[in-house]
Order: C-alpha cells, then structure tokens, then sequence
C-alpha cells in the first residue's frame, strides 16, 4: 500500500540505517533461514504463505498496480517457479493479502484502502493451490465483503486452518479490531464482517498457526502473538519481529516451527523468526517489546549495530512513529 512522503522518510531511514549495521539473513538450504526475492517483477511482496502441496514454495503477490497475479517463489533458490493469473475477478484494486485455507484453497485478500475508507465495499478471492507449478491461468471465484461498522482499510486476511472461517484484521495507527467472516463466505451476496475482538497494533499482516491454536499479527516495528480459543483471543506476548525495510507480510513455515517475516522493495528478504512455544528454535515472546533481530544465529548484538539501533530508535521517534505499537 502506498505510504505518506513523511511515514517513508522516517521509516526508510531508520530501516536504513540498521541495514547497514545488521548482518543478512542466513540462507539455509531449505530455505526457512531465509531468503531474499529475486523476481524484478515482484517490488511491492505484501503478502506471503506457505504453499500445503510444494514443500520449500511461498506464495507472495505485488501491492497494487500489478495485476490479478501470484507468484509462486523457490525459498531454497529465491526465484519464481510459477505465476498464477486469476481469471474471473475483474481488475484488483489493492490486493494485500494471501492465505491457504483448510480445503487447500488460496484465499487472496483485495481489502486495501488507502484512504480509510473510499471503498463501501472489498474482494476477496479464491482459487486451488495448483498440483502442476507452472505458468497459468485458474478461474477464482470472487466475494463481495463489507463491515458491519462501516469502511476501513485492512491489510490482513486469516483463514483458520481448521474451520475456513475467514478473519481480516483493520489498519489503525491507534490499533484496530480483528473482524469474523460468516462461517461460509456466499458469492450470491454480500458477506458481512463484524469485529470480535481489539488488536493493539498498526497491523499490516497476520496468521494462524498450522494447528490453528495461534494467531500472530505484525507491524512495522513489532508484532504480537495470541492464543486461539474458540475465536477468543489471550494475549501471550509481543514477537521478535525483524526490522525490515517495509515489514508487509508473515506466514508459519508448514511445520508451524518458524514464523517468516516479509517486505515490500526490490530484492525483499524474507526473514525467520522464532515461534512462542512451537518447535526447537522457538522461544517465549517478550512483553517488553519486540527487537531488531533477524532470526539467524549468533549471539549478541554488535556495538555497530548497538549505535544503529539507537539512531534508528531516535529517527522513528522524531517521525512520531512511536505509536505504531502500543503497550496494552
């Protein structure tokens, strides 16, 4: 989604500056340490899932201004191995999100906004994860979604992983609200969504754990985990999200192990991070806030990347951008 001239001053600068400091990201060789987008086509990564049928394989799309495409990208190697064009859904308007739903569906969220609240009405569509990655063209079918209170803009499409119930999470500097799907979406009407829940954040993606026991949402700067019961949320704790350059997207690895943090720009990294009390590299959320690090090994910060830190802390502050994650 397109950003104000004074949020991307600040935030490229900050980010910037921590690129510079912060060692890349380790490729492992199944590709979940870690890897970096190389299709020139793909500059605005917003959204990004872990494929159920092609192991090592994410799915990400552009922003806005692309096309009804996915993109089908190799972890292991960062190269796209097969664009998807949907057919059957007209012209996107600002597709921001994807996800896989429990009947082995992609769920592709065309619920961005970018001025809050211009469109009455948002899409979402759905299509067959393909067996075959190659080059084509699927039919999807598309929903017509509104909210019970009224237009916003949103970021963030879930699909629980055992029921298909389908959640989209707004986009508020002041933290917004989690929004509930009918239990099936319907394509002879509209399909009305109504907040369950508040999310004290700025999110700009989330996800449900494989196991569909979690939910995790991510800003900027920071994100926060849940417990999943039943839809009712119990805040666990804040995650080690990394400090990306645009941080747009986050996904489980298959195995629900690793969480993998997205970004928007040319060449865009896809970091790991740990999960809270999910498998060996995962550890327990601090509620003191998220930190910078990227997920790879290592042990502490080094002094250059200290001084970077705190210079970027100070440039996001003089933005005003402190609120981008509020302590609850």
């Amino acid at each position: 989604m397109r950003r104000s001239p004074s949020f991307l001053a600040g935030a490229a600068s900050a980010a910037a500056v921590l690129a510079l400091a912060l060692p890349a990201p380790a490729l492992a060789a199944d590709g979940d340490g870690g890897f970096t987008i190389k299709d020139p086509r793909i500059t605005e990564s917003s959204g990004l899932a872990a494929s159920h049928l092609h192991p090592g394989i994410y799915w990400t799309h552009n922003d806005s201004d692309d096309g009804p495409y996915l993109y089908a990208v190799d972890s292991r190697t960062g190269e796209t191995v097969a664009t998807i064009t949907m057919k059957g859904v007209g012209a996107p308007r600002d597709v921001e999100a994807i996800s896989l739903g429990p009947d082995g569906d992609l769920y592709v969220g065309d619920i961005g906004d970018n001025l809050g609240g211009k469109w009455s009405y948002v899409w979402i569509y759905k299509l067959p994860e393909p067996k075959v990655l190659k080059d084509q063209t699927i039919r999807a079918t598309q929903y017509v979604v509104k909210y019970a209170d009224g237009p916003r803009n949103a970021e963030a499409l879930m699909v629980h992983p055992k029921t298909g119930r389908v959640y989209i999470a707004d986009k508020n500097e002041d933290g917004g609200h989690l929004y509930e799907g009918p239990a099936r979406l319907s394509t002879s009407g509209t399909n009305i969504f109504r907040s369950v829940a508040t999310i004290d954040l700025w999110v700009t993606d989330g996800a449900f754990s494989p196991n569909g026991e979690q939910l995790v949402v991510r800003g900027y700067f920071g994100g926060i985990a849940y417990a999943w019961n039943d839809g009712k949320l119990k805040r666990q704790g804040r995650l080690d999200v990394p400090l990306q350059r645009q941080g747009e997207s986050v996904t489980y690895t298959p195995d629900g192990s690793r969480l993998m943090y997205g970004s928007e720009g040319k060449d865009s990294p896809v970091q790991p991070g740990s999960v809270p009390g999910g498998g060996p590299d995962s550890k327990s959320p601090s509620e003191g806030g998220g930190s910078a690090s990227a997920g790879g090994g290592g042990g502490g910060m080094s002094s250059a990347a200290k001084g970077a830190l705190a210079l970027a802390v100070v440039l996001v502050a003089g933005f005003g951008l402190k609120r981008l994650l509020r302590k609850s």
